[in-house]
């Protein structure tokens, strides 16, 4: 498998001039590539491939001053990252856009656009040297190791955020399974809570977004006060940039955390496969549901459930809150306003989302026993030819 990690850089003045000047050097490589694929459809009906584009690294490399002093890698990636966005413009041409919107064709990049640039292969343009990163054209970069890689070492990317330089390894390795404990759950994601489970444990709202949204309002004044192009301008906006991405690893590691836990103590884990896009389509709910990070908790989930050998199921999301899950006797009249059920046929009295918690777990479970029937179907069709 492989599994990225993410470590702060501390460079000195000299090196973050160097790697902003080699930021800036594949930014513009990236736009040349984006001009010449746009240039050669619209005019002569041709389509540039990424390998095309990759055999004209070394005559770039000749040719400008910039790039002579950058790693091959380095403009290669660069190549790889703008296939990929055309690749994910085709995709979005398919399936329709996002929310209806246009698919979004590849833009060129400004230059607070373009935040990272990488190398694909450990020991060609960077290494570990002692506790220092070593990157070519870089120098011996000061790295805080706030834990251990495990694994082999694949490919960098040094990325610019609000804070400060970050190195982003890909690392290959074995997981382990965790030990078995025979446990199933059911987990409901909501707003009034954020997490329930089955076992009636609920994690409550953070809402980290809605907490800070008093300071952000105030930095965001302070940008829209200050002259475009100047210091001052910069300043408030690296200020607001931080606030943004403060609050973003907030939500990340409780999310991490939340599913972490979950991951440990129970074998299988069933949640809603819900349609995100479409949910947040009402403006009443939608900074509640964005904020939440549903989609990004399921995500974890999924990942950290590959990596410890347990399995996380998608169910259908249809009246699992209207479901009675003793009887299954279903509540019409029901509105996001009443929070608690009461069965008039079964008598079962309980949380909502505490119930849903639990018709998710049965269809879960439905759901494996229906995998594991197809499979014997299969296997005695096989052993009967």
């Amino acid at each position: 498998m492989l599994k990225a990690y993410q470590y702060r850089l501390y460079p000195s003045k000299a090196q973050e001039r160097k790697l902003d000047a080699t930021r800036e050097t594949c930014r513009r490589w990236y736009n040349d590539l984006l001009a010449e694929r746009k240039t050669a459809y619209e005019e002569r009906g041709e389509t540039i491939g990424k390998y095309e584009q990759l055999r004209r690294v070394k005559d770039h490399k000749a040719a400008s001053p910039w790039a002579k002093v950058v790693h091959s890698h380095v403009l290669q990636v660069v190549v790889s990252d703008l296939d990929q966005a055309f690749q994910a413009f085709f995709r979005r041409v398919k399936t329709g856009g996002v929310l209806g919107a246009k698919a979004g064709y590849p833009r060129f990049k400004g230059c607070n656009r373009f935040d990272s640039f990488g190398f694909k292969e450990y020991g060609n343009g960077f290494k570990l040297d002692g506790r220092r990163l070593r990157v070519s054209g870089i120098g011996r970069i000061a790295v805080r190791w706030h834990r251990q890689i495990e694994g082999t070492i694949k490919t960098l990317r040094l990325i610019r955020k609000a804070s400060g330089w970050y190195a982003c390894f890909t690392a290959e390795y074995e997981p382990t399974a965790l030990p078995a404990t025979g446990k199933d759950v059911g987990v409901d994601v909501g707003i009034a809570s954020l997490l329930t489970t089955s076992d009636g444990d609920t994690t409550p709202k953070q809402g980290w977004y809605r907490r800070e949204q008093a300071k952000l309002r105030i930095l965001q004044r302070r940008v829209a006060r200050r002259s475009k192009g100047g210091s001052n301008r910069r300043k408030a906006v690296v200020a607001l940039q931080r606030q943004h991405e403060h609050i973003g690893n907030q939500r990340k590691d409780f999310l991490n955390k939340q599913s972490h836990r979950l991951i440990v103590q129970y074998d299988r884990i069933a949640v809603e496969d819900l349609k995100i896009t479409n949910m947040v389509k009402n403006r009443h709910l939608a900074k509640s549901i964005l904020d939440a990070g549903w989609g990004s908790f399921v995500a974890r989930l999924h990942a950290k459930a590959e990596e410890a050998g347990r399995v996380v199921v998608e169910v259908n999301p249809a009246y699992t809150s209207k479901d009675c899950s003793g009887c299954g006797y279903r509540f019409e009249q029901l509105t996001l306003k009443d929070r608690w059920i009461d069965c008039p046929r079964c008598l079962l009295s309980l949380d909502r989302d505490h119930n849903a918690a639990l018709n998710i777990l049965k269809r879960g479970g439905q759901l494996r026993w229906n995998i594991s029937s197809s499979m014997d179907g299969l296997f005695q069709e096989a052993a009967g030819l």
